[in-house]
């Protein structure tokens, strides 16, 4: 939603400040406010547990509580108790649980008893699910980002006022925007996800020949767009998810550069052959996305196991088959 709003409003950045210097300068300082975020965004209590920081998880949780009006329930407390390969804090294991590997404690906070490594890229293709999952969100993240770009810098090719089609093409937006905040708890991820990305494929193809219909390829790669961030983030596991999302991005930033060498070098050959590229990498993109489960209503995964267990959720509706993802905050 706010990036939209942002790209709503830098035409009008643009008409003001005439330089490039400048607008580089307007669009990107307005970046170091976000280093004040160390001091006011507490870490994430489900990594801090990851990291056997259980104390400091407490803590903040505790303080998320607070400032809610909320008290925090009491079996999350700092005491821990130990159990076979696991530490559950707040909560004395069951007799039901006679030495699994992992314990399963419904509405309690697991913490492994493994040695705490840091990431590396081969822990994200290690694993069937985790290689599957990362090659199609890397072509994902590349193929939004060299489309979405793509269109946008075709509006300078193309007759008319470039203010005032870039302000109307990014209004369009909005409602793409909108409508992802009312789908995804209703009807999940996977399928917008892969319906958008399909409607941006087929727009883009009918665009060389019907023009008006770059207006739905510009709302459905938005929602693309949208999407693989939310989609990225849900698929990997606490240990590996701020990295596996770094990773799989670094293949945006790469779209981002390839995207204007694609378009004029192809526009010179035929002014409507980028729209066919597009297509093409929209409509395979949309067939790979198919192959990913539905996050809707299933518990963010806390480890490798648990990802490589979300083969076993169905795709319809996001309704699990089974419940094993072993730790819940």
């Amino acid at each position: 939603m706010f990036f939209t709003l942002g790209v709503v409003i830098l035409p009008g950045i643009a008409y003001l400040i005439p330089t490039w210097q400048g607008i580089q300068l307007a669009t990107t300082l307005p970046n170091f406010i976000f280093l004040l975020y160390y001091w006011v965004v507490p870490e994430s209590p489900r990594w801090l547990l990851s990291r056997k920081e259980g104390d400091k998880a407490t803590r903040v949780m505790h303080s998320i509580a607070k400032k809610n009006g909320n008290l925090l329930s009491l079996h999350y407390s700092e005491r821990t108790f130990s159990y076979t390969n696991s530490v559950v804090l707040g909560s004395v294991p069951s007799k039901e649980h006679d030495a699994p590997e992992s314990m399963i404690v419904d509405d309690q906070i697991a913490v492994t008893n493994e040695e705490v490594t840091n990431p590396s890229s081969f822990d994200l293709v290690k694993t069937p699910q985790m290689r599957k999952f990362t090659l199609i969100l890397m072509y994902a993240w590349f193929t939004t980002a060299v489309v979405y770009q793509g269109l946008v810098l075709r509006l300078g090719i193309i007759e008319g006022n470039l203010y005032l089609e870039f302000f109307v093409t990014a209004m369009m937006e909005l409602p793409a925007a909108l409508l992802i905040l009312l789908i995804i708890d209703r009807i999940g991820r996977r399928l917008p996800f892969v319906i958008s990305t399909f409607v941006a494929g087929v727009s883009c193809l009918i665009t060389a020949f019907l023009p008006k219909v770059s207006i739905v390829a510009r709302v459905a790669i938005t929602m693309s767009f949208e999407l693989v961030y939310l989609v990225n983030s849900e698929l990997y596991p606490t240990t590996l998810r701020n990295f596996g999302v770094a990773v799989c991005s670094g293949l945006c930033d790469i779209g981002g550069i390839v995207a204007p060498f694609l378009l004029y070098r192809l526009a010179d050959i035929w002014v409507e052959l980028p729209l066919i590229v597009y297509s093409i990498l929209c409509v395979l993109c949309g067939i790979l996305l198919m192959l990913l489960p539905e996050t809707k209503g299933i518990p963010l995964p806390e480890t490798v196991e648990d990802v490589e267990k979300l083969r076993g959720y169905s795709h319809c509706c996001g309704k699990s088959k089974q419940q094993e993802i072993n730790s819940y905050i």
